[in-house]
């Protein structure tokens, strides 16, 4: 029987909310040269990119860590697939909307894909326990590394290795990034043997976390869906009002 202790931790929810406020900053930034406001070539130039990688690294550790988490204390499929088909429900939600919106480039292999991929092959693997460390450092050095034109048509491009990306408004690979997700999953079997202590020095976030943060963290996946449609919303009425 699972141990009886809160589902929730509430140093995770503070930074996965660290990275949904930076998401949310980097997406105000796209939609400002979306519109025209500022020209940055936000897909090419540093630190963009960088920064990019860094909100989706963030991301992808945590969702490995809190595959384990959830598997320690709520360890039945059915809760599995529950939360599984949130993530894919929602994925199809974002693939419509940027059809609507970008037509051509939409969104059809995003963070939000990925992730309902990612959560169906790094479940099994959870039981290897702190050698997903291991196997994430391969999988992440393996997608750095390779690369085949053989990869760049669609569907193929899925898988990552390619040497051109798709044209497409977020794309996010199995490879390297299922290597993230999997050290995720190590560092959360390791934190999993110490008991789920908290780190002396993250006790004082885990104790008194920032109620905006501990927020959006508890709330990502509502609030990924819903801030560009209000962001991209407000930043139209602007615009047709010639601001």
């Amino acid at each position: 029987m699972p141990p009886a202790r809160p589902t929730r931790l509430a140093l995770v929810d503070v930074l996965r909310g660290f990275a949904v406020a930076q998401m949310i900053v980097y997406h105000f930034i796209y939609d400002l040269n979306y519109f025209g406001w500022v020209r940055i070539r936000i897909f090419v130039d540093q630190p963009w990119t960088g920064w990019r990688s860094a909100i989706v690294t963030q991301f992808l550790l945590l969702v490995g860590i809190s595959l384990v988490l959830r598997r320690s204390f709520k360890p039945a499929l059915s809760d599995f697939f529950r939360r599984w088909a949130e993530v894919a429900g929602a994925a199809l939600l974002v693939s419509l909307g940027s059809w609507l919106l970008f037509g051509p480039r939409f969104i059809w292999f995003g963070i939000l894909h990925f992730i309902a991929a990612a959560l169906l092959l790094a479940r099994p693997l959870a039981r290897l326990g702190a050698w997903n460390l291991a196997l994430g450092a391969v999988a992440l050095g393996a997608g750095l590394a390779l690369a085949d034109p053989v990869f760049n048509a669609t569907p193929a491009n899925i898988v990552g290795f390619v040497t051109q990306k798709p044209r497409t408004e977020d794309y996010v690979p199995l490879f390297p990034w299922i290597g993230v997700v999997l050290i995720g999953v190590g560092l959360g079997s390791l934190w999993q043997r110490a008991g789920w202590r908290v780190p002396a020095l993250l006790a004082r976030l885990d104790a008194r976390p920032p109620r905006l943060l501990q927020l959006l963290g508890t709330w990502a996946l509502t609030v990924y869906l819903v801030h560009q449609p209000v962001l991209m919303g407000m930043l139209m009425l602007l615009k047709k009002a010639g601001m």
